[in-house]
């Protein structure tokens, strides 16, 4: 819990409550912050910071402003604030011809290089990665059969072509994904007569 000590208006300080405040001239102890009622923290001008997330959005997708503190006289309280989120990127970010005048262009690194991945990019090596994951447990599988000539179960193959095929349907469904929140939304499970699914669909079990 966060504190904001008011004057005249205007926030002066922003104590975190551990230790006791002077407050002109009077000193109180810490205890003002845990056994006073916050009408009695009022009458001396200390205010319980109140969080207002009506613009915080998922820093997953978006990325969101510094909080603002502001005393409101006509509610009496202070509020922490966040200003409107800015969303980040679907596609990779490219170096330009702009980025190399500057010098901003690493050793290795050329015009139409990634800078920053997007979205999409971050999303689908996650599902690669899981991809490989879920396949590896099985690779053996696959090893023994070039090794040895021993011709692996039909219900592993399978399997492992459904997995594969799961992973680029997953990633064909991230690539089409017309804005950050649509992004967002593939990745929403929902429960219909029981059934729990999401739009952008789970890889298969091996049965």
């Amino acid at each position: 819990m966060a504190f904001a000590v008011v004057k005249s208006g205007s926030i002066t300080s922003m104590p975190n409550g551990n230790k006791g405040i002077e407050i002109d001239g009077v000193k109180h102890p810490a205890t003002i912050f845990t056994l006073w009622t916050e009408d009695e923290r009022n009458a001396i001008g200390v205010y319980t910071i109140e969080i207002d997330e009506t613009n915080f959005k998922n820093p997953e997708y978006y990325n969101n402003t510094n909080i603002t503190y502001a005393y409101d006289s006509s509610a009496d309280k202070v509020t922490a604030s966040y200003g409107t989120a800015t969303a980040q990127s679907l596609d990779d970010i490219l170096y330009t011809n702009t980025d190399k005048s500057n010098g901003d262009i690493p050793d290795g690194k050329d015009v139409g290089d990634v800078r920053q991945e997007g979205l999409k990019t971050k999303h689908k090596n996650h599902i690669d990665a899981q991809c490989s994951g879920i396949l590896s447990h099985s690779d053996w599988r696959v090893i023994k059969e070039q090794e040895t000539g021993n011709a692996m179960d039909s219900g592993w193959k399978t399997w492992r072509g459904n997995v594969r095929a799961k992973c680029n349907e997953m990633q064909t469904k991230i690539d089409n994904a017309a804005d950050v929140d649509a992004l967002a939304a593939l990745y929403v499970f929902t429960t219909v007569d029981g059934v729990t699914s999401r739009p952008l669909g789970t890889f298969p079990d091996k049965e």
